[in-house]
This record gives C-alpha cells, structure tokens and sequence, in this order.
C-alpha cells in the first residue's frame, strides 16, 4: 500500500511541487517559532539567583555627575535603614531588571581565555539584600580592604569556563588591554549558581559582580536596593521618597517594587515572541486555505480513478483514507527535506544553547504535530467528498 501511495505521488510530482513547498516553508516558520518559545520556556524555568519578591529599586538622577562620596552613600543608608519597613541597604552600578547592562573583556594572568563578561559593582551589603546564595567561597567583606587585587564574585558558568577542574577562590582575573603592567586584577572570593540581571528571559551569560567601595574611584553607583519586610504595601513609596528627599533634595529619585520591574521586563521580552506568532499564525492559515484548495482540486481531477477504484471493489473508508494517506505522506516529505536543513543548526552550534538538543528535538516534535494536523484537517473535507462518490457517478465523469 505504501508502495502504491508513492508511487501515485511521484506521477504527480509537478502538480505537488508547490503544495510541497509551502508544507516545507510552514514547517520552517513553526519550527522557529517552537524553538523561541520553547527556549523562553527553558530559560523561565532556570534560577536567576537573587530575590524580587521584598527588594525594592530606587535609581538616583541628578543633573550633575553624581560624585563617589563615601559620606553620601553612609547618610542614605544610615536614613533608610532608620524606616521600620527597611531590612537591608546596599547600593550597585544598575539595577535589576532593567535594560542596563555593562561589559568587558578579561582575560585570565597570562592573557589567554579572553571573555566578554558581565559586570555589576555592588557593595559588601547586596547579597544579602538580594537573598543571594553561594556554592563556593565567601561574600567580600572588610576583611578585603586593602587587597592586592579587587574582590568579586562570579557565577558558576564562569568558573567553569576559566577554572575547569580547579578551585575558583583565590584565582585572578584580569582586564584585557594592551598595558600588561596596568591590568586591573579581580580575586574570586565566591562563586553564585546562577546571576541573571535581566531575569527569567535573559540568556546564561558569564557574570562577575565586583566590590564596589564607595569614596574610593570615580565610577558611582547610581542604584540602592532595599529589602523590605513581607507584606510591605506600594503606599510605602512616598513616604520612602520624603525620606530619600530629605537625604538629598537635589536629586530625583525614580522608586520601582522589582515585582513591578520583572512583570514589565517580562512583558517586554515577550513582544518579540508575540509578533512572530502572529506572523506565524497568519501564514499557517494561508498555507492552509492553499492546501484544502489544491486537495479539492486533486480530488475533482482524480473522480475517474476514484470511480474506478470503486467499481473494483474498494469501500469508502478505502478511499477516505487513500487521500488521508498521500497528504501525510507528502507532508512527510517536505518535512524531511526541512529537517536535513535545521539539523544544521545544533551539528554546527551557531546559535550555542540557544538551541541546544534537548530544545532542538522539542521543537521538532512540536512544529512536526501541527503541520500534521493542519495537513489531517485540510484532507478530512475533500477525502470525505471523494468517498462519497458512487462508482456510475465517477465512472461517466468528463
């Protein structure tokens, strides 16, 4: 039988070239739009390794640069932690959740390894803000004063990529510049599981959060995050701008829940996912209103061999699965010319574990079940219409 179906497809492999091509381009679109989102699905359910759930964000705007003042940052925290509702203060580069984000290149001491890594200063205080957690190591702390090299934290992809096999803590990273004798040095003191600034949708990246110290350097840290005690109501925002005013009247202080933050991050990291599945979504019903078209005319070019079919004795569910069959089969065919082409993809790594195996036959399996399905529904109607035909009808068809 499958011989025979075939068989019968390849006689008509002009007039199924074009159905062919448009199963093969939806296949194409469903299975990248499977990928996007099984990808988002696979990051969602990572750890980003720090809370959102009690931490607040206040970014500060003045209209000069903001100075690296010891005393400043001492007389914010001293005022916010006198607030009853305030459990924790520390301050960093950026905040969480937001767009911002810093880079650079470091290499490890004798300049091979070079990475592009993320960054963050932060102060002793923000991994106990952040309900942070180690695997490895110790949070930096006073006892890092006057270090040979800066203190920092790095995340577990990091250490793994530069230490393999070695203990990270103690291990040097430093910055990569032409100057060998001015490389800023950074000492690993802990390693985090998981860093992802811009949360559950964010890519693994590798993450190092130095020390930042305040009064000492130029660079300042423009965000204060706090930790709140549970159940602490949104009202609190006002009282805690006077506060923040009183501090510093000068300035202009932008307050966000980071549950607010990470439910508009979320949402704006999914408009890209939205747009193609709308795009995705009209192209399915345009490939499906050509295929039901092109069956409906198969069918009507085929009555004469269906009656004949008939007059030999094959039954109704004999044809109806007849026309079935041959959809699947060709729908089969353009997938398996699709799939030599994506397979690609994860043999060569160019999009990394973007789209590693696991996600890869995922999306595979998914974006194959629904061209299945629009293939089953689009021949349910003209192979119905087909096994309805009496052979006489069929047989004095012109």
């Amino acid at each position: 039988m499958l011989r025979h179906l075939l068989k019968l497809i390849w006689k008509r492999k002009a007039r199924n070239l074009m159905l062919s091509l448009e199963i093969l381009l939806a296949f194409l679109v469903v299975f990248a739009i499977a990928a996007f989102g099984l990808r988002y699905w696979q990051l969602y359910q990572m750890p980003i390794g720090h809370g959102w759930q009690n931490q607040w964000s206040v970014s500060i705007r003045s209209a000069k640069e903001m100075p690296n003042d010891a005393a400043i940052y001492d007389s914010f925290k001293r005022g916010l932690l006198d607030l009853p509702e305030v459990e924790s203060v520390a301050f960093a580069s950026f905040g969480t959740y937001e767009m911002s984000r810093w880079t650079e290149d470091y290499t490890l001491p004798d300049g091979s390894n070079k990475l592009t890594i993320d960054g963050m200063g932060v102060t002793d205080d923000y991994f106990k803000t952040m309900d942070m957690t180690l695997t490895a190591g110790r949070f930096f702390s006073r006892q890092d004063d006057g270090a040979d090299a800066a203190p920092t934290i790095i995340n577990q992809r990091l250490a793994d990529r530069y230490f393999p096999g070695k203990n990270p803590i103690g291990q040097i990273i430093v910055v990569a510049n032409e100057d060998k004798n001015k490389r800023w040095r950074y000492r690993v003191t802990g390693v985090v599981a998981h860093f992802r600034s811009h949360g559950e949708f964010m890519d693994p990246v590798y993450f190092m959060l130095p020390r930042f110290i305040p009064g000492v350097g130029k660079e300042a840290a423009y965000n204060i995050v706090l930790k709140l005690k549970p159940g602490t109501p949104r009202i609190f925002e006002t009282k805690l701008n006077a506060k923040l005013k009183q501090i510093r009247n000068d300035w202009n202080y932008i307050i966000t829940p980071q549950s607010e933050a990470r439910a508009s991050m979320l949402q704006t990291q999914l408009i890209p996912l939205m747009i193609l599945s709308v795009l995705a979504a009209f192209l399915l019903v345009m490939v499906a209103f050509g295929l039901f078209g092109v069956l409906w005319q198969n069918t009507t070019q085929r009555i004469p061999e269906i009656g004949l079919r008939r007059a030999l004795g094959a039954d109704a569910g004999s044809i109806y699965r007849q026309i079935i069959a041959e959809q699947m089969l060709l729908s089969s065919g353009a997938m398996l010319v699709a799939l030599v082409l994506l397979i690609q993809l994860p043999l060569t790594g160019v999009f990394g574990d973007s789209l590693n195996w696991p996600l890869f036959i995922a999306a595979l399996v998914l974006s194959a079940g629904v061209i299945y399905l629009l293939s089953l529904l689009c021949s349910l109607y003209p192979g119905w219409r087909a096994a309805r035909l009496s052979p006489t009808q069929a047989l004095h068809y012109e």
